[in-house]
C-alpha cells in the first residue's frame, strides 16, 4: 500500500512542479502580446477540466450498478482512471498555471471579483481531489456511496462553474 501512495504523491509533486514551471516561464518571459492567446488556452483548459469534472461523477453513478470484479466494473475503472489522468489532471494544471499568469498580467489580484473567483476555483480544485479519491476507492472495490450521492456530487462542479463564469463576465465588485 505504501508504493501506490508514494506514486500518487510523486505524481502530485510532478503536477505542481509542472504548473509552477509553466507559471515561472510565463512570468519571466512576459509575453504580454500573447495575452489573448493565453486567455484562449485558459478557456480551452477550463472547458476540458469541466467536461471531465461533469463526466466522472456520471461514470460513478453507472459504476455503482456494476458488481465489483465484473467485466463492466473493470471497464469503468479503466475509463475513470484514464479520464482523470489524461484529461482532468492536465487540464487543471494548465487552467491554474495560465490562469494565475493571466491574473498577474491583467492586474486582477487586487480585484474583489477575482478574490471571490479564486475561492470558487479553490473549491472546484477540492472537488477534483474528492473525485480523485473516489476513483481510487472504485479502483480498489471499496466504494460505499450510492448512485444518489454521485448524482448530487455531479451538480457541485456545475454550481461552482456558474458562480465563476458570472464573476468573470459581470465583475460585480
Amino acid at each position: 500500500m505504501t508504493a501506490p501512495r508514494s506514486r500518487i504523491a510523486m505524481r502530485a509533486v510532478i503536477g505542481v512542479a509542472a504548473a509552477a514551471g509553466l507559471l515561472a516561464v510565463l512570468v519571466l518571459w512576459q509575453p504580454s502580446g500573447l495575452y489573448p492567446w493565453f486567455k484562449a488556452l485558459h478557456v480551452i483548459a477550463v472547458i476540458a477540466w469541466m467536461a471531465g469534472m461533469l463526466y466522472l461523477p456520471r461514470l460513478f453513478v453507472y459504476h455503482c450498478a456494476a458488481a465489483p470484479g465484473s467485466a463492466q466494473s473493470e471497464t469503468f475503472k479503466v475509463m475513470e482512471r484514464r479520464l482523470l489522468r489524461a484529461i482532468i489532471n492536465p487540464a487543471m494544471v494548465v487552467t491554474w498555471a495560465v490562469g494565475l499568469w493571466l491574473a498577474w498580467e491583467g492586474g486582477w489580484f487586487g480585484s474583489g471579483w477575482f478574490h471571490a473567483k479564486f475561492v470558487l476555483v479553490l473549491a472546484l480544485s477540492a472537488v477534483h481531489g474528492v473525485l480523485s479519491a473516489h476513483v481510487r476507492a472504485f479502483a480498489e472495490d471499496r466504494n460505499h456511496r450510492s448512485q444518489t450521492f454521485y448524482r448530487v456530487l455531479n451538480e457541485v462542479p456545475t454550481l461552482l462553474m456558474i458562480g465563476i463564469v458570472i464573476l468573470v463576465v459581470v465583475k460585480p465588485f
